[in-house]
């Protein structure tokens, strides 16, 4: 009899986590959608991290407590996924895309948009994320401050030798 009620216990917490999930998805996946588009700049790519976001969410299961998740981590996990993604890629880079940006004799706006998504991808994870998020979805350094544990002071300096970092890049 032990058993059987463990297994209707582990049936309706599973239940209720996907109903969760299912009320998580409908309230944010607009949000999460868009930041993956912004970073990725490709719809399928940004379809892809949507995926990605509540799957891992899901994965966790009862350690996330989906009543209070804000709309920032959805935001923030979408920014992780999306670099995760063009880490990947530029790893698997396509050398139709480099002969076509070392011939051009002025950078079109979207070779300009890969050029620095390729540039993000080579920063550390947490300055990509904090540079995405500063930059594509309009965080404040206060809110960011929050965020990541650290002074407001010392978000403003990172996220300026972050631009100094992506500018070299860029140039090279």
């Amino acid at each position: 009899m032990g058993t059987v009620n463990h297994a209707l216990d582990a049936r309706l917490i599973a239940m209720t986590s996907l109903t969760g999930i299912a009320e998580q998805y409908e309230r944010y996946h607009a949000t999460v959608y868009g930041a993956a588009l912004r970073v990725t700049g490709n719809p399928a790519d940004a379809e892809d991290v949507l995926q990605t976001v509540f799957l891992r969410i899901l994965n966790q299961g009862a350690r996330l407590d989906l009543g209070q998740v804000p709309e920032a981590y959805f935001r923030r996990a979408a920014v992780n996924a999306a670099v995760d993604l063009l880490r990947r890629r530029l790893s698997h880079r396509e050398t139709a895309l480099e002969d076509a940006s070392q011939h051009a004799a002025v950078d079109s706006p979207a070779l300009l948009k890969e050029r620095l998504r390729r540039a993000l991808a080579q920063l550390e994870s947490e300055d990509a994320e904090l540079f995405l998020l500063r930059y594509l979805e309009g965080f404040s350094n206060g809110e960011l401050a929050g965020l990541f544990g650290q002074e407001k002071n010392h978000i403003a300096v990172r996220l300026h030798r972050i631009r100094q970092t992506l500018q070299t890049e860029m140039e090279a």
